[in-house]
């Protein structure tokens, strides 16, 4: 039985470098698993008052809806200021009401943090793992997947050109699909 993961790209831009490593790594995924964008960056800003009065905004149903559907779950963010970018941080939230409904609980996750700089999106990779251990997903803590100096290591194509970086994201994809397969 094929199971579905779903890739959730915190950087909006449309040649976002997170993005672009992000689906290389999940094509590496081995057979027996397929991956299903989310996109994230059409979601109304999360206010509870629109739970509770049953006024929900279209693009929360249709994101909650979206990721019922999947097994699992990449989440792959840049940094902003030590920390993840607000539209991730919202499908979070999101995503984890009405109380009592979360689409996150029990998700097995896997964490890519990529950054132009050398500190490669640590503050972002931990902030998003605390959030994730809040929201009951079980993630994955080694291999962590921290890309540093990525504009190195991408082609004009946003293809990556190290093949040593190919290795490390694909063992790191049969690493998930383990866990995955092991946790269902």
């Amino acid at each position: 039985m094929t199971k579905t993961v779903g890739l959730i790209v915190g950087s909006l831009r449309k040649s976002s470098f997170t993005r672009a490593v992000a689906e290389q790594m999940a094509a590496q995924l081995p057979e027996g698993f397929e991956v299903k964008n989310i996109d994230i960056s059409k979601l109304n800003l999360y206010n509870q008052d629109l739970d509770d009065e049953d006024r929900v905004p279209a693009s929360w149903t249709e994101f909650r809806e979206a990721m019922k559907t999947v097994d699992a779950v990449i989440f792959a963010t840049p940094e902003f200021n030590r920390s993840v970018p607000g539209a991730l941080k919202n499908a979070l939230d999101v995503g984890s009401r009405p109380y009592g409904a979360s689409v996150w609980d029990k998700k097995p996750a896997i964490i890519l943090s990529v950054s132009p700089g050398a500190i490669s999106g640590f503050g972002a990779n931990h902030h998003l793992r605390q959030s994730l251990v809040f929201l009951n997903m079980p993630t994955i803590q080694q291999p962590e997947l921290y890309i540093g100096n990525v504009t190195e290591l991408l082609d004009d194509d946003l293809k990556i050109t190290n093949e040593g970086t190919i290795k490390f994201l694909g063992s790191a994809m049969v690493t998930f699909a383990d866990f995955i397969n092991r946790l269902s």
